[in-house]
């Protein structure tokens, strides 16, 4: 019977279902068939499939083809399908044997020539292979991201005719070993170079120890941005599970994972002329967004209230939750997004008030609109609200004025951060209100400055429970086992600048 099955992958968000490949020939008028919901570039494989085995020497059936991509009802898309198509193609038409066929799953996109060009998202794909317990066959130049997955079988090509000779076992493919050993450790830019700013510092300090959120609000040229952009290089070393779901997301993007990025923090800064879609994600068939791409990293935002406050307000569900979910008609996508929100904004439109010099001539109502860009709900999932003053006599190139490097710093980070994985195994900013009950109770005192502080600055029950984790963080980082009346003092400092009038800033 000239029937073949040959199994690959397709691409459903951070999925990779399996797909079927099955390849019938029959007689009568030669012509070629897919079907199986395929998308444009699925279709027009069929051009590419011809020519490949023609220059790779192989004869094209002049037959009727019929090709399906099981299951149906599963979007198809990319030339990730070209390789088991063709070797569909070969096995039916009794050019190549069939044996231990099943035992493989295929990806690549076929040049004309043959040779084997790269597809996207083969980091699920290797996932999916793996757990299924079959061997991958896929481009060379896709081979060092599949083998990050642990105990897989990968088997790097660059041509068609590589591939047919390991499965007629003339010429076997070497596996490809795995790339853990071959990553390089990543590198950050240094804490440093960050001169004076030393509640600023502090406030990245505490922000890295306990995963929260934080908003630089400061005049243009005081640091803002180059304080956020150290905040990478002081957060705790990814793990290989955070790693890998973190390279997971890239790989399914339009960019692709670059070995280069394993075990790098993200940090993303989109402009704030981004949509609520180049934000959050979507498409007819649904790819990540920004906050996705910076999943276990950092969302850097700059002038924030710049930013459209529609695109801004999508920000409020993913923050408490930590996925987002991208439905379409016919499919449905869920994409993590465990971030860590850095945000800058000036204190006023010109963005001089408080710089010390008389250029500043906005109006109060002026200045009040300009802030009230930003929502009070996005605010109140700002944990830490943080005044940038300008720096003088702080830049002449002095050994004594340098900042603490980062290593310092991240010492202290991941030892508070180990305190709060020994108690919850989860960092502070991820406790829940009964998880708070029990390890951020308050002494007497501590409960009572807290409760007059919500009451004086008019802050939520989501405040009062911010407040608590960033207290809670504060003493994990002086190594104290209880909350005391310093730590929930510092925590309040930093949520009342926001709730200062405009004129005294």
């Amino acid at each position: 019977m000239s029937l073949a099955i040959v199994y690959s992958r397709a691409q459903l968000g951070l999925d990779a279902p399996l797909v079927t490949v099955e390849v019938h020939l029959t007689g009568g008028l030669p012509g070629l068939s897919i079907v199986g919901l395929p998308e444009a570039a699925v279709r027009e494989s069929k051009d590419r499939v011809r020519s490949a085995l023609i220059n790779a020497r192989f004869e094209f059936p002049a037959r009727r083809i019929t090709i399906n991509l099981a299951p149906a009802d599963l979007p198809k898309e990319g030339g990730r399908f070209d390789l088991p198509i063709a070797l569909g193609i070969l096995v039916a038409s009794k050019q190549l044997a069939a044996h231990h066929l099943e035992d493989y799953e295929f990806l690549g996109e076929l040049a004309l020539t043959g040779e084997l060009r790269p597809i996207r998202s083969a980091l699920p794909a290797s996932l999916g292979t793996r757990d299924a317990g079959r061997r991958l066959i896929l481009p060379r130049l896709n081979a060092d991201e599949a083998a990050l997955i642990s105990e897989s079988r990968i088997f790097p090509a660059d041509h068609l005719l590589e591939v047919c000779a390991h499965l007629n076992g003339s010429a076997p493919i070497s596996a490809q070993p795995s790339t853990h050993a071959s990553a390089r450790l990543p590198v950050y830019e240094d804490l440093a170079d960050v001169r004076a700013q030393y509640q600023a510092r502090r406030a990245l300090e505490i922000a890295a120890a306990g995963g929260h959120n934080l908003l630089f609000i400061g005049p243009p040229g005081t640091g803002k941005t180059m304080l956020a952009s150290r905040l990478p290089g002081i957060l705790p070393p990814m793990e290989e599970w955070e790693a890998l779901e973190s390279a997971a997301i890239q790989s399914v993007s339009a960019r692709g994972f670059d070995l280069r990025q394993w075990k790098r923090r993200p940090f993303r800064a989109p402009h704030h002329t981004a949509s609520a879609v180049a934000l959050v994600g979507g498409g007819s068939h649904p790819r990540p967004g920004e906050i996705s791409l910076a999943h276990r990293g950092v969302l850097f935002l700059d002038e924030l209230p710049e930013f459209d406050r529609r695109v801004l307000e999508v920000l409020r569900e993913p923050l408490e939750s930590g996925r987002v979910t991208v439905s379409r008609a016919a499919q449905q996508a869920q994409f993590p997004a465990r971030f860590q929100l850095v945000a800058a904004m000036n204190p006023c439109p010109c963005g001089h008030l408080g710089d010390g010099s008389d250029r500043c001539r906005c109006t109060p109502e002026r200045i009040q609109r300009y802030r009230a860009r930003v929502s009070g709900p996005l605010l109140d999932r700002i944990d830490l609200h943080v005044e940038v003053p300008p720096i003088r006599g702080a830049l002449r190139p002095t050994m004594d004025r340098r900042g603490e490097p980062s290593e310092q710093v991240r010492r202290r980070v991941n030892a508070a951060r180990q305190r709060q994985l020994v108690r919850r195994r989860k960092p502070n900013c991820a406790l829940t209100v009964p998880e708070l009950e029990q390890d951020c109770c308050l002494p007497p005192e501590a409960a009572t400055l807290l409760e007059g502080a919500v009451e004086r600055l008019g802050l939520s029950a989501r405040a009062w429970h911010r407040i608590q984790r960033v207290a809670r963080t504060i003493a994990d980082l002086a190594g104290a086992e209880h909350i005391g009346i310093p730590h929930v003092s510092e925590a309040i400092a930093y949520r009342s600048l926001d709730r200062r009038p405009p004129a005294t800033l």
